[in-house]
C-alpha cells in the first residue's frame, strides 16, 4: 500500500472505531489523512472498500496477537483458552469493544464487503477454538468451540460497560476446557 493509502486507512481506523462507520464521511477521512477525496477514491474506489480495508488490517493484527498467545501457551489445554489471554492484551488498547461486532451491527447487509470480513473473523475464531480443542484431546471439540466463542464474544460485548467480565469468561473457558478434556479420557 502507498504511504497515502496507509495514512487513509490509519485515519479511517481511528475514526470508524471511535465514532462508528456510518457516522464518518469520506470528507473527514480525507482531511484527517491529508489527502484529497479524489486520492481516497483512487486508492479505495468507495467508502465500502475503505471500510473493508480497515477491517482487514485490524483482523490481521488481531490474528497475530491470538497466534502469539497460542504459541506462548505452556500446554495444549492452555492453547485452547489463549484467545482469552489475547483479548486481555488487545483490550488494553481497544476500549470501545469489538470493531467486528460494531461493524456487523452497522452493516447488516451480508453482501457488504466489510460485513463479510467481520463475519469471517468470527468464523475464524470459532474454527481456531475447534482446532485447538481437538489438538488438546477435548471431547466434542465443535461444541466446546461454540461455547468458547459465546464466552469470548460476551466478554467483548460487555467490555465498554466496564463490568470486567473477561476474567470470569476466561476462568469459565478454562473450566469448560478442562471438563471437556477429562470427559474424553
Amino acid at each position: 500500500m502507498t504511504p497515502a493509502g496507509l495514512r487513509i486507512v490509519e485515519a479511517a481506523e481511528e475514526l470508524f472505531y471511535d465514532r462508528g462507520i456510518t457516522a464518518v464521511g469520506v470528507d473527514l477521512i480525507a482531511e484527517r489523512s491529508g489527502v484529497t477525496k479524489r486520492t481516497l477514491y483512487n486508492r479505495f474506489g468507495s467508502k465500502d472498500h475503505l471500510v473493508a480495508a480497515y477491517l482487514t488490517q485490524r483482523d490481521q493484527r488481531w490474528r497475530s496477537v491470538v497466534r502469539a498467545a497460542v504459541d506462548a501457551s505452556d500446554s495444549p489445554v492452555d492453547a485452547v483458552t489463549a484467545p482469552f489471554d489475547a483479548l486481555r492484551t488487545w483490550s488494553a488498547a481497544n476500549t470501545r469493544g469489538c470493531a467486528f461486532i460494531n461493524a456487523l451491527a452497522e452493516l447488516p447487509d451480508p453482501a457488504h464487503p466489510a460485513h463479510r470480513i467481520a463475519a469471517d473473523q468470527k468464523l475464524w475464531l470459532l474454527n481456531l477454538f475447534a482446532e485447538l480443542a481437538a489438538a488438546a484431546g477435548c471431547s466434542f471439540p465443535d461444541t466446546l468451540a461454540a461455547r468458547l466463542l459465546v464466552l469470548h464474544e460476551g466478554a467483548l460485548a460487555t467490555q465498554p460497560l466496564s463490568l470486567d467480565t473477561l476474567p470470569h469468561a476466561a476462568e469459565l473457558a478454562r473450566s469448560l476446557t478442562r471438563a471437556s478434556r477429562e470427559s474424553a479420557r
